[in-house]
Parts: C-alpha cells; sequence; structure tokens
C-alpha cells in the first residue's frame, strides 16, 4: 500500500483505504473517492493531484492525496 502521490501517471489504480479525520473521510467519499474504487493520476502540478475517479476529473491538494492508500 502507498498514498495516491506516490502513483504512475496514467496508471489505473484501486484505492484501499482512506485516512484522516471523519469529516476528511467524508468529504473524499462525497468526491467520489471510496475503497474498492478506481483512482487514476492524470497529473501532479504545483502541490495539487489532478485524477481521474468515477468518470471525473478531480483536483485534490497533495496533504489530501497522502490520505488516500492504494
Amino acid at each position: 500500500m502507498m498514498p495516491l502521490t506516490l502513483a504512475n501517471q496514467g496508471e489505473e489504480n484501486i484505492i484501499r483505504r482512506i485516512g484522516g479525520s471523519p469529516e476528511v473521510k467524508k468529504h473524499l467519499e462525497n468526491l467520489g473517492f471510496v475503497v474498492g474504487g478506481n483512482v487514476t493520476v492524470i497529473t501532479s502540478l504545483g502541490g495539487n493531484v489532478i485524477v481521474n475517479v468515477k468518470e471525473s476529473r478531480i483536483a485534490i491538494s497533495s496533504e489530501m492525496a497522502m490520505k488516500i492508500m492504494i
């Protein structure tokens, strides 16, 4: 298991665990980050990570991406 920030660009990964406070977990879940779901890193720019999750492109901070384990 490793944080999403270490994923290779363009490689599809499965979300294994989501860390953080209950509020953070709920926020990420509302964005589509759920355990067992697929996530693909599109690019990382200036401390932000752009990912494809559930047919949507979402930009999250590196801090948030560190809480998503793949």
